[in-house]
């Protein structure tokens, strides 16, 4: 491999060189200096701004090259210094939004397309809308409903670089508005106003006390897709809003000279610099999103392509407004509230300690059955209750021992484990409809479950060999007694000494061995009711083993309404049921406790890899550990398989006050 090059950075500017993205992007050492260091190529800097203009004084002086860095336009979640960039461009010529002089993006725009390169700019332009993104993604979409053949007029903050960049200048957006409403006589105009003016940190380039009657003002901070998706035209002086209106197949007026001007794709009020000519869309797509930009994976750290980062951005807006932009949280200790902001983000819960407390039609958020078990009842309410539980691929370590959690389930209609009623989970498996895009990628991560040993918790450490010359091995798994699962989902048998011996006389002749709880393992949750006796009605008790090892050795699980069950059935056992779990009365297992009523209620018939991927895609929500972001099953299963190969335990403090709390 060939040694990276060296890029100088004044020490001045600190802001550029600490941003830890940095020589991912560039694929180079980064070195501080205030001279250029041995073997420098070139001197770095921050567009057009002060920085750039001393890094362009410094190359000259060293004879190096000046490479100008801007953020790119698939930026990430939000701006600022908080908010990982996502992606950045570098120019050797200039800089994108500088009309007065060529730029490196210029000179990509003008290049001709191969039938592939054709292709991918015209994927990235159709993802871009389904994924409904912009370059910054934090805010919420704009719900309401436009008039027909509205117009959006989009303002910019004073002082914008790219405005004089642009040559355009203030009375641009005068010139501007005044268009928008001439050539659009009787029909609405929208004035989008800025973020930051919004928020009061700048100024922006109108009067809001004399504008045209016609005119309505955007004033609230908001996502602006819900807006291009609606309007007839966008009117813009540079803001890049403009190039996604183009990307949205929207007519767009321009007012100064952007980068996506003066390619014949815009109606513009200035003359285009001569060394611009006309192209098609598709040039400019593939120019502004892959051949200009570089991009890093928020998970790796690593150099990535636009289209990986695009569907990871598409996935924090799908998951980010999902519900309210205010959810009352009842009843969450202190401990559990970050988890709770992370697996809600986009909206901003509100903690109380009774359902009293949050106004009846607001959305609730409760941690299952736990206010109901304390004796609270919910009251009849229109707004939404949401039920929060772990999820089935958790952790590395128990939620017990209050290891961070990978995985929740948010149910917006019961909960999966409350057979009683039906649950969002059972919804999706009744009527869902499982394509072969989806069969495929469940099979795919079964199959990488049951290769890396995943399970829920990916516990124990001991080994467990099959007693040889047995020619039926069957494993009944324990549960905490007091769970809920069992309290609304069991079925006569209700106690895990009572399974075992429901087992033992059902398989008079096979080696039964019975597997209690972890927790229980653990001791911090008491044994069932009997349960240090089992080894009284089984041929074998185990201990602190892997489950994931114990399952590829029998041929049979008996449960309850342990997960045990569905794990088992990933790894292609017999699985026997004694209550109503969420996998049962799907034809997948032998239910001996699955009611009538549940099983008319479910009443369809699923093939293994569709209660997989309604179970582990499209059910649960996925946070990782690294970026505290949403993600999808793959990655946490990643992430589950390193932290087991790194031997990742909660600290000493953590299992110390999980062992104190230790509930029955």
């Amino acid at each position: 491999m060939s040694e990276l090059p060296i890029y100088a950075v004044s020490l001045r500017d600190h802001g550029l060189w600490r941003r830890r993205e940095l020589a991912v992007l560039l694929r180079a050492r980064i070195v501080p200096a205030w001279r250029a260091p041995a073997g420098a190529s070139a001197w770095l800097g921050w567009g057009s701004k002060a920085s750039g203009q001393r890094a362009q004084c410094l190359a000259r002086r060293d004879g190096l090259a000046c490479l100008r860095l801007e953020d790119g336009f698939l930026r990430g979640l939000a701006p600022g210094r908080d908010s990982m960039a996502l992606s950045m461009v570098v120019d050797d010529t200039g800089i994108y939004y500088d009309a007065s002089r060529p730029s490196a993006l210029e000179a990509l725009v003008r290049r001709p397309l191969g039938e592939d390169e054709m292709r991918r700019a015209h994927l990235l332009r159709r993802a871009w809308c389904a994924g409904r993104v912009s370059k910054y993604n934090h805010a919420r979409d704009f719900a309401g409903t436009l008039a027909p053949g509205a117009v959006l007029v989009v303002d910019q903050t004073r002082g914008d670089a790219s405005i004089a960049g642009g040559l355009a200048d203030a009375q641009s957006f005068a010139r501007m508005l005044q268009a928008a409403c001439e050539e659009n006589p009787g029909k609405q105009v929208l004035l989008k106003l800025h973020p930051e003016v919004v928020a009061g940190h700048k100024q922006g380039h109108f009067d809001l006390h004399s504008l045209p009657a016609q005119v309505r003002v955007l004033a609230d901070e908001l996502h602006p897709v819900g807006l291009l998706a609606q309007v007839e035209a966008v009117y813009v002086v540079t803001s890049q809003l403009g190039f996604e209106a183009l990307l949205w197949g929207k007519r767009v007026r321009t007012f100064g000279m952007p980068f996506y001007a003066g390619w014949g794709l815009t109606e513009d009020a200035l003359a285009a610099p001569s060394r611009r000519g006309r192209v098609g869309l598709a040039q400019l797509v593939h120019a502004a999103l892959v051949s200009y930009p570089r991009y890093v994976d928020p998970h790796t750290g690593q150099p990535t392509g636009p289209e990986e980062t695009l569907a990871w951005i598409a996935l924090q807006r799908r998951m980010r407004q999902r519900f309210p932009a205010v959810v009352h949280a009842c009843g969450f200790p202190r401990r559990k509230r970050a988890y709770v902001r992370d697996f809600l983000a986009g909206s901003t819960p509100r903690f109380i300690d009774h359902p009293r407390d949050a106004p009846p039609e607001a959305a609730l958020a409760v941690w299952g059955h736990r206010l109901e078990q304390g004796g609270i009842t919910l009251p009849a309410r229109p707004g939404p209750v949401l039920r929060l539980e772990d999820g089935f691929l958790r952790s590395v370590g128990l939620g017990a021992a209050l290891v961070r959690p990978l995985s929740w389930v948010v149910d917006d209609q019961g909960i999966y484990y409350d057979a009683r009623s039906p649950s969002r989970l059972e919804t999706l498996l009744r009527e869902h409809d499982f394509d072969d895009a989806l069969r495929a990628r469940a099979a795919d991560l079964r199959t990488r479950l049951c290769r890396d040993g995943v399970t829920k918790y990916n516990v124990g450490a001991g080994e467990w060999r099959r007693p040889a010359g047995k020619d039926r091995v069957v494993l009944v798994t324990g549960q905490v007694e007091s769970d809920a699962s069992i309290r609304h989902g069991a079925s006569g048998v209700t106690r895990n000494i009572d399974l075992l011996r429901a087992v033992r006389a059902a398989c008079p002749d096979a080696h039964v061995v019975y597997k209690p709880h972890p927790d229980v393992l653990a001791r911090l949750r008491r044994a069932g009711l009997g349960e240090d006796a089992a080894h009284r009605d089984c041929d074998e008790v185990l201990g602190d083993v892997p489950f994931s090892r114990v399952l590829g050795q029998v041929d049979e699980v008996h449960v309850l309404t342990s997960l045990a069950g569905f794990e088992a059935l990933l790894r292609g056992r017999k699985v026997v049921t004694y209550g109503q779990p969420f996998y049962a009365g799907w034809g997948l297992t032998q239910d001996l406790g699955l009611e009538a009523a549940t099983l008319q209620r479910r009443g369809r018939q699923l093939s293994l890899d569709e209660l997989v991927a309604g179970t582990l895609l499209l059910y649960p929500v996925y946070v990782s550990a690294r970026t505290r972001h949403y993600c999808e099953a793959e990655r946490i299963v990643d992430e589950l398989r390193e932290d087991g190969e790194r031997g990742v335990r909660p600290g000493w403090w953590r299992r110390m006050a999980a062992r104190l709390g230790a509930r029955p």
